[in-house]
C-alpha cells in the first residue's frame, strides 16, 4: 500500500502524521541567485523561529510532514507545484544552517546528485563533533535510501537524499525520486521518532511519515505490513503485522499547469490574511502586535510566514495558498516582490534578535499575528476573488521590484541560449 498515515504527530498529541499523494512535475533550470540568496535567509529565519519556540524535535517533525514542507517552499517564493521545491528548500537550509550548526544544533547533510553521495562522510563528521554514533547514522541513511529506491517498487529512482540530524541524534530524511518517462517526481519523508530499528522484529513496519507523488498505478511496497512474505524472501525488515491505527489517506494533487486556481486554495483562510493586511483598522491592530510600522503587502507576507512557524498541521492542507506570500520564480501566481521579500526578512531577523536579547515574549509578534488572523477568520466571513487578487499583485509588481526567471531570460544575450540547465 502507498501513502499511509504512519505516526504520532508531535505537533499535536491527539493527531497522527498524514502521508499523501501529489503531482510534482519535474522542472528544468536553476534557482537564480537573486532568489537563492533570499531563500537561504528566509528559510534560516523560519527554522530559527521554530527552534526558539518549539525545539529540535518539532523542527524534524515538521520537515517530515509533506504538506508542511510544500507550504514552506511556497512561502519562500519557489514554484508552488514543482519538484524543484524539494531541492531548492533543502539547499537553502543547508547553506543557511550548516555554518551555524554548532550554535543551532541542527545539521543538513547530503543533497542532489553527487552531494547525496557525500552524505556518509558528512554524517561521520557531524557525529565526531557531537559524540554521536556515526556508523549508525550512515547505516540509517543507506537503509532509507535503499528502501525507497529498491523496496518501494513505484517506478521512481532516488536522485536526491538529504539527512537532517539534530545534536542529540534525532533525524529526519527527505528524499526524492524521478520518473523521467512520466515527467513527475515523488518525495519521501522519514522521521526517527518512529523508526527505532530497521531489523527489530517488533518494529512497526510502516516507516514513512509521508510519500508525496502522483498516483501512477499499482505500487509494490516491500516495507508495508501486507508484504511480509516478500520481506521474508528479500529483506529481513520487520516481520509481523502489528496493530497500527491508520488515518485516511490525504491526496495533494499538484497539476502540470502553472496558474493557481480557486480549487487549490482555501479562500476563507486567504481572505482572512488579506483582511488583516488591507483593512485599515485591522492593519493598525496588527502593527501593534508586531511593534512594526508595516505596509499591507509586507503584512500579507508575514501573516503567512507566521502560520508556517506557528500553524498546526490542519492548516497546511492547501499549500498553494502560501504562494500568495511571495509569489513564485516562474511568475505564478505573480512575480516575486523583492522589496517585500527583503522587508519581511528584516522583520524576522529583528524579531529573533529581540527574542534573544530581551526575552522570548519581546519577539513574539509573529505568534500574536498568527492568532489574530485566526480570530478574524473565525469571527468574520472573509473570502477573496482569486482572479482579482492575482491581477492586483501583477499590477503592483513593478513597484515592489517584482521579478521572475522570465525577466532573467529577457536580459540574457542571444548567445546564452545554449547555457546548460540543471534538473531540480
Amino acid at each position: 500500500m502507498f501513502g499511509r498515515a504512519l505516526r504520532k504527530d508531535q505537533w499535536d498529541n491527539d493527531s497522527v502524521k498524514r502521508s499523501g499523494f501529489a503531482d510534482l512535475p519535474l522542472h528544468g533550470g536553476r534557482v537564480p541567485p537573486w532568489l537563492a540568496d533570499r531563500m537561504t535567509k528566509m528559510g534560516t529565519a523560519i527554522v530559527e523561529s521554530i527552534l526558539l519556540h518549539y525545539g529540535h524535535a518539532e523542527l524534524l517533525s515538521r520537515l517530515s510532514d509533506p504538506f508542511w514542507f510544500q507550504a514552506l517552499g511556497c512561502v519562500m517564493g519557489m514554484d508552488w507545484h514543482s519538484s524543484g521545491i524539494t531541492t531548492s528548500v533543502l539547499g537553502a537550509l543547508k547553506r543557511g544552517l550548516n555554518p551555524r550548526a554548532s550554535e543551532l544544533g541542527v545539521f543538513v547533510c547530503g543533497g542532489r546528485g553527487k552531494h547525496s553521495r557525500n552524505t556518509p562522510a558528512e554524517l561521520r563528521a557531524v557525529a565526531g563533533r557531537q559524540g554521536l554514533d556515526g556508523e549508525s547514522l550512515v547505516r540509517t541513511s543507506r537503509l532509507t535510501a535503499k528502501i525507497d529506491n529498491n523496496c518501494i517498487a513505484d517506478g521512481f529512482q532516488i536522485y536526491l537524499h538529504s539527512f537532517i540530524v539534530a545534536a542529540n541524534g534525532e533525524w529526519a530524511v527527505v528524499q526524492q525520486g524521478m520518473n523521467p518517462s512520466s515527467g513527475f517526481a515523488r518525495r519521501y519523508h522519514w522521521h526517527s521518532a518512529k523508526v527505532r530499528d530497521f531489523l527489530d522484529e517488533t518494529y512497526v513496519n510502516q516507516p514513512h511519515t509521508g510519500i508525496v507523488g502522483e498516483p501512477m498505478g499499482p505500487i509494490m511496497n516491500l516495507v508495508d505490513t501486507q508484504a511480509a512474505p516478500a520481506q521474508d524472501a528479500l529483506l529481513a525488515i520487520a516481520h509481523g503485522s502489528p496493530d497500527v491505527a491508520l488515518e485516511q489517506i490525504r491526496h495533494l494533487k499538484m497539476p502540470r499547469r502553472h496558474d493557481v486556481r480557486p480549487e487549490n486554495v482555501d479562500l476563507k483562510r486567504l481572505g482572512a490574511v488579506l483582511a488583516v493586511a488591507y483593512d485599515r483598522e485591522l492593519r493598525s491592530f496588527a502593527d501593534l502586535l508586531l511593534v512594526e510600522n508595516l505596509g499591507p503587502r509586507t503584512l500579507q507576507t508575514l501573516a503567512m510566514v507566521a502560520e508556517v512557524v506557528h500553524g498546526t498541521p490542519i492548516r497546511f492542507s492547501d499549500p498553494a495558498r502560501y504562494s500568495f506570500a511571495l509569489g513564485g520564480k516562474d511568475g505564478h501566481p505573480f512575480p516575486v516582490p523583492l522589496k517585500t521579500y527583503d522587508e519581511a526578512i528584516g522583520v524576522l531577523r529583528r524579531s529573533l534578535h529581540a527574542s534573544k536579547v530581551e526575552g522570548k515574549e519581546k519577539g513574539d509578534g509573529l505568534r500574536r499575528l498568527d492568532e489574530f488572523v485566526k480570530v478574524v477568520e473565525t469571527r468574520t466571513n472573509p473570502s477573496v476573488d482569486l482572479d482579482e487578487l492575482v491581477a492586483h499583485e501583477v499590477a503592483i509588481s513593478p513597484s515592489l521590484g517584482g521579478r521572475s526567471v522570465a525577466d532573467d531570460r529577457r536580459r540574457q544575450p542571444r548567445h546564452s541560449d545554449s547555457a546548460q540547465l540543471s534538473l531540480f
